[in-house]
């Protein structure tokens, strides 16, 4: 729009510019050699009027091209030249050509003052041809001026705007923006454009509702699933606990079966682990993951880590006696998930240290594994991506991923870090 604008008052100023230039050479005054020339033949004229006094038909021969016209002492026509111009006749006195600045002569005989010869020069000739031209060279000026605004006026509405309609359009569309119709006039130029876009996008809001429709319906599946498979995976569990039992107190104690049935329970356990993980991230997606904050002792922290401390490697530091408010059953699946990877990739005991800054408990985690390489870091915490080091360990990538929108959904934050002495999890647990 902006281009045409000015591609507009380009045209305008041209034509105006123009128009000025045409009128300023067509109102030049003749120069001094054809003003020089007009004396002469005026003076020629005179002198031939006096002597033919009387007998004006001795004039046709000197007129040429020249227009004049001979009065009498009364202001009456004597004589009128072929090329004298009858709608000039308002002139005819030496006092008006005087006013009007045309050139004249008395014409003597015998010394005395009997008329006038009065002549109309080339440039007087034609100064009303060109005014006139001027004059229907501005209307003209003026109407194409107006009708190139119209036009303008014409194209914007009916061209330009609806274009910038469509691109707005399309550009919310690329946005994922499928509410918002495509407004047009009923006089659209574009509306059999305008009508399959609007139609376009209706399909595929459609589409996009169908595609989560039925992405739900897959995550609500996974999610049945999940839970429905923990029930045969504790049960294996249970029995594998108990059978266990049965050959440890048996006369003949098999050592060979006891440790087929600890790898039974440690792979029952895996998959309960991921299963359990799997089920907390389909609820999350599903905006199903409830959290029921209330304020406890800090103390709850400890019962949390010895309940999911299976190889007792975690040591805690002095640790501040507040209220914290948290859900201690997301916590517990927090902490849990954070031990268990650390036990899964450092195999090493677990330093835990905790301080209150501003409105939060800071309990920090540090394992002495090999630690994560920095550039990782910020993408541990992302649903199913494991760190390069992990990939020869079993795993889902869920662990921290849940972990993290757990405690933001309780009011607080997961920080990964690693100085390479290990790998660091600060939970920033806030105080009630």
């Amino acid at each position: 729009m902006k281009q045409y604008v000015r591609t507009m008052i380009l045209i305008c100023v041209g034509l105006v510019a123009a128009m000025a230039v045409f009128a300023l050479i067509a109102m030049m005054k003749g120069s001094s050699k054809e003003r020089n020339e007009d004396i002469l033949k005026l003076n020629d004229i005179t002198s031939r009027a006096a002597e033919n006094w009387g007998e004006p038909e001795a004039l046709d021969s000197i007129g040429g091209e020249a227009s004049f016209v001979v009065l009498d002492n009364e202001n009456r026509v004597v004589y009128r030249s072929d090329k004298y111009d009858k709608k000039l006749a308002d002139r005819n006195s030496p006092e008006k050509a005087v006013k009007e600045g045309l050139p004249y002569r008395y014409v003597e005989v015998g010394g005395r003052i009997v008329g006038c010869v009065i002549m109309v020069s080339a440039e007087d000739r034609h100064e009303g041809i060109s005014r006139r031209i001027i004059i229907g060279f501005a209307v003209c000026g003026i109407v194409f001026i107006a009708a190139m605004i119209l036009f303008g006026v014409y194209v914007n509405k009916n061209i330009i705007t609806p274009f910038n309609r469509m691109e707005e359009f399309a550009g919310k569309i690329a946005e994922g923006n499928l509410d918002a119709p495509l407004m047009m006039n009923k006089n659209n130029m574009f509306g059999a454009f305008t009508e399959s876009f609007d139609i376009m996008r209706t399909e595929l809001k459609d589409s996009k509702q169908r595609e989560l429709e039925l992405q739900r319906k897959e995550k609500e599946l996974v999610a049945s699933l999940s839970h429905d498979l923990k029930t045969p995976i504790t049960g294996i569990k249970l029995t594998t606990e108990l059978m266990k039992a049965k050959v440890e107190n048996s006369d003949n104690k098999d050592v060979d079966t006891l440790e087929k049935l600890d790898n039974i329970y440690l792979k029952a356990d895996q998959m309960d682990t991921m299963v359990s993980d799997l089920f907390s991230a389909t609820l999350e997606d599903l905006g199903e993951f409830k959290v029921s904050c209330r304020d406890e002792e800090s103390g709850i922290l400890s019962a949390i880590i010895r309940k999911n401390d299976s190889k007792d490697l975690v040591s805690e530091g002095e640790k501040p006696k507040l209220l914290i408010s948290i859900d201690s059953k997301r916590m517990s699946q927090v902490l849990g998930n954070i031990i268990s990877n650390s036990y899964k990739y450092a195999g090493t005991g677990i330093d835990v240290e905790y301080k209150v800054v501003d409105r939060y408990l800071n309990m920090t985690l540090r394992d002495h594994g090999p630690g994560v390489p920095k550039e990782e870091l910020d993408l541990l915490t992302n649903k199913f991506y494991r760190a390069g080091n992990a990939e020869e360990k079993e795993g889902s990538g869920l662990g921290l991923y849940i972990a993290s929108s757990l405690m933001k959904k309780m009011g607080g934050e997961l920080i990964c870090d690693s100085d390479g002495s290990g790998f660091i999890v600060t939970l920033l647990i806030p105080l009630s």
